[in-house]
């Protein structure tokens, strides 16, 4: 299957010399929920605006469906749905009419019916005759979303989608975005909530001073990077670790009263039955144990950090 977004050495330069993308290469599956995660300033927000054709690229290509985002920007548009970080609206418009009128902004007819069901589906029915101006900043978050909605894209983008909203809505938002990847939407979406990534999305993307740095499924990244740890807290404290247990590469922390042993379960054996007997011959006790595995903000951090 053909992807639904190709992105090929695409670069985006201002007139500063400051290089905001650098030559980056993306295939986005139709279908999927896709997270581009990276710190604050790391292009992001760039290339959305590109393959959303608010900005210009410096050099390269994106194609949306088959379309060329510049040669054919209508046909590429109109398969988007775009929700950007800052709330742009119509402050004293009403729900009903600022939604109506986002879809005629492509040139689709009138639909009531899916307006009502895009303000349903967002729990905004109830709201859907006040005035913009008078909701919440979680309410007009999802005033956003159903602006985006509105001409019913194939593709929508989330960029920090639950900045500012709190618990309730977030998981309310989020059940919306798994009905619309249901029904055949591809949703792409950046956060800071990398438990939100972790979540829903099912490939990650990395993105770092402008070039992507990393693609993968997101169990075989966890597989692939991700860390278990046994910590073991000792009986009593030691100065170092006998050198009798120097291949298991133990760290001693806690003011020598802990022992921390990093394995992985790709293969059959983590070594932890020959370590506790080892600990054992080595004469140290300990009286509790706890494992532990990385999550997908470790990796992420430790992606991102990396020379």
């Amino acid at each position: 299957m053909s992807p639904i977004i190709s992105v090929a050495n695409l670069s985006k330069i201002y007139g500063s010399g400051f290089k905001a993308l650098d030559n980056i290469n993306l295939e986005i599956r139709r279908g999927e929920i896709f997270a581009l995660l990276g710190p604050n300033g790391a292009g992001k927000t760039t290339l959305i605006s590109i393959i959303c054709g608010i900005a210009n690229p410096t050099h390269g290509k994106v194609l949306v469906d088959g379309h060329d985002i510049i040669k054919s920007y209508r046909a590429a548009r109109s398969l988007i749905g775009l929700v950007p970080q800052e709330l742009h609206t119509d402050a004293f418009e009403s729900v009903w009419a600022t939604v109506s009128f986002s879809r005629g902004l492509f040139g689709k007819p009138k639909n009531p019916a899916h307006i009502e069901k895009v303000l349903k589906d967002l729990s905004l029915w109830d709201k859907k005759d006040a005035k913009i101006v008078t909701l919440s900043g979680g309410m007009k978050r999802r005033v956003m979303i159903a602006k985006a909605l509105s001409h019913e894209p194939q593709i929508l983008f989330l960029d920090e989608p639950t900045a500012g909203v709190d618990v309730e809505l977030r998981k309310g938002m989020w059940e919306v975005v798994r009905q619309l990847q249901a029904s055949g939407v591809t949703i792409i979406l950046t956060t800071h909530y990398i438990e939100e990534a972790e979540e829903m999305a099912d490939r990650i993307g990395v993105i770092n001073k402008g070039e992507i740095i990393l693609v993968e499924e997101k169990a075989k990244l966890m597989e692939k990077l991700g860390k278990k740890q046994l910590k073991l807290h000792l009986q009593g404290k030691i100065d170092a670790i006998p050198s009798a247990l120097t291949p298991y590469n133990l760290e001693l922390s806690d003011e020598g009263c802990q022992l921390t042993y990093n394995y992985d379960t790709k293969g059959e054996r983590t070594g932890i039955t020959s370590l506790l007997s080892d600990l054992r011959n080595a004469g140290i006790r300990f009286s509790d144990l706890d494992t532990t595995q990385s999550t997908l903000e470790d990796i992420f951090v430790s992606l991102v950090r990396a020379p």
